[in-house]
């Protein structure tokens, strides 16, 4: 294997904001400190019905449901991730609203990505089996490789 094909230029990590979410960043940064110069990028998505639900029950004409939103985003992303990056590395921040699945999809072609990082969450064997979870479907529809990391339970 040459070096151009093991390359890591842009890393994409996806997060819900889980504890699950939380190991996989930290996974994300490891392999971003391997490859100096590489680009951190993380995305959250919110589900399109949630968010439309969401917005119609506390609408308000003088509030920027919007910019609430953005601002609960970009604070959550500043104490949970921002805070623990290490000195040069750079992240870019992004969410999107939709079906988390193809958002990712859609967002890790947009800036081509070398590798998507994500937490797996756990779901029961039914609901699996008829829906599928997001990691599953990123894995089969990505164009790069997807680092999932199980989700971790403690057995104490």
């Amino acid at each position: 294997m040459n070096e151009e094909t093991t390359q890591v230029k842009r890393i994409l990590f996806c997060t819900d904001f889980s504890p699950n979410a939380n190991i996989a960043f930290k996974h994300a940064i490891e392999v971003a400190k391997r490859y100096p110069g590489a680009e951190l990028h993380l995305l959250h998505v919110i589900p399109a019905p949630d968010a439309q639900y969401w917005k119609s029950y506390v609408y308000m004409p003088t509030i920027d449901v919007d910019q609430m939103a953005k601002d609960a985003f970009d604070k959550r992303v500043s104490e949970e991730y921002e805070a623990v990056l290490p000195n040069g590395l750079a992240m870019t921040k992004a969410f999107r609203i939709g079906k988390a699945y193809a958002e990712i999809i859609h967002y890790a072609d947009e800036i081509n990505a070398d590798l998507i990082v994500m937490g797996r969450q756990g779901r029961g064997a039914l609901e699996s089996l008829f829906f599928g979870t997001v990691a599953e479907k990123v894995v089969k529809k990505a164009k790069c490789p997807v680092l999932v990391i199980p989700l971790i339970q403690n057995n104490k």
